[in-house]
């Protein structure tokens, strides 16, 4: 899939902004803060209904302005698709495909596959499980409309369990809770096998790309966790009710899933300098674009890369640039405060390209 046309008002701190991208390489250079990153944020609004960085849709309409309003122009394999997205203050957006908006936004998931690579992305390392389970969702998500209505299903039971759970003036009505438990259990399940199969695929892609960019300097794992190994998931979740009881949530399920880092067989968290963990990271998202280009219906992501040179010494800054300048990948959209390294990039490759310059949210190019 490939942006043809981006079109921007009143969001963030664009105020207008109509673009005619490249098929190939698209280069977004300023200052921090001028609003780069806002234009790759617009592009991920159109893939996933939403802003990468913040959950509030009333938040991204532009200071003092009612509305916002992001368009894109897509040509596909066989037809071109018009996606667009509008919100006044105080209702609901509306989002549309050819004209035609859509029911439920979850059938749009997945149309136009997208990995985005980010400053954010060292929270994968650093912060919750819940970034990392996050991790797994976005990407099976785009390939598995199942798993969205299996995520969905679940979160409802885990959510109505953790409300008999909480109740302090009665005891649970226990059929009631067999009833929430059963449903957690059946959608988790689900959910373990999903992730399990994806994170399983994705080891030796992650590896590969990450000693390629290391030079092999550095072994790394990954390893997927889940309540789901300690046996039937219902079992699990059951056996210890009275203490969810006491606590006033569930302790045991899917929602408690995560993915282990490692660096030469210890925690990454623990053993990783910033260089290290930003391959880290790199080398992860560079294998989900490589899976979901394998899996989604013969649909190339679209690739994302905001700021991603920073705190990467000399040689690794190369062999990433040799990498994306490939014929691997698709459409590629990258931001930068430093010239150098996208001259590096173009310089090393025969791709179309265009360049474009941001200050205060005006982009010229």
């Amino acid at each position: 899939m490939i942006l043809k046309r981006l079109s921007i008002l009143n969001y963030k701190n664009i105020a207008e902004a109509t673009l005619e991208l490249s098929p190939k390489m698209n280069c977004f250079i300023g200052r921090n803060g001028m609003g780069k990153t806002n234009v790759l944020d617009a592009i991920y609004y159109l893939s996933f209904c939403r802003s990468a960085n913040n959950p509030i849709d009333s938040q991204v309409i532009r200071h003092e302005e009612p509305f916002f309003v992001l368009e894109g122009e897509y040509e596909g394999a066989e037809d071109t698709l018009f996606i667009s997205v509008g919100m006044k203050r105080g209702t609901k957006k509306h989002f549309k495909r050819n004209k035609k908006e859509y029911k439920r936004l979850s059938e749009h998931i997945g149309l136009i596959p997208l990995v985005v690579v980010s400053p954010a992305d060292t929270l994968l390392i650093e912060g919750t499980s819940e970034e990392r389970r996050k991790l797994m969702d976005m990407v099976i998500s785009q390939y598995d409309r199942s798993y969205i209505d299996a995520l969905s299903r679940y979160n409802n039971a885990h959510q109505q369990r953790n409300t008999l759970l909480k109740m302090e003036d009665q005891e649970p009505d226990p059929l009631l809770m067999q009833l929430w438990e059963e449903q957690m259990a059946e959608a988790g399940e689900l959910l373990y096998e999903k992730r399990r199969s994806f994170v399983d695929e994705l080891i030796p892609l992650f590896q590969e790309f990450y000693q390629h960019i290391s030079g092999g300097q550095e072994r790394v794992g990954l390893t997927y966790v889940s309540h789901c190994q300690r046996g039937p998931l219902l079992d699990v979740i059951q056996r210890d009710r009275a203490k969810d009881r006491a606590v006033g949530y569930s302790l045991h399920g899917v929602h408690r899933d995560d993915l282990e880092f490692t660096l030469g067989g210890h925690p990454m968290r623990r053993e990783g300098s910033q260089g290290q963990n930003k391959t880290y990271v790199i080398a992860l998202k560079l294998a989900q674009f490589d899976f979901l280009k394998r899996t989604s219906s013969q649909t190339v992501p679209m690739l994302l890369l905001d700021d991603i040179f920073d705190k990467l010494d000399a040689d690794r800054v190369e062999q990433i640039v040799h990498l994306v300048s490939g014929n691997s990948f698709g459409q590629i959209f990258i931001t930068d405060t430093n010239r150098d390294h996208l001259d590096q990039i173009l310089s090393s490759s025969h791709l179309d390209y265009k360049i474009f310059h941001v200050e205060n949210g005006v982009i010229e190019g």
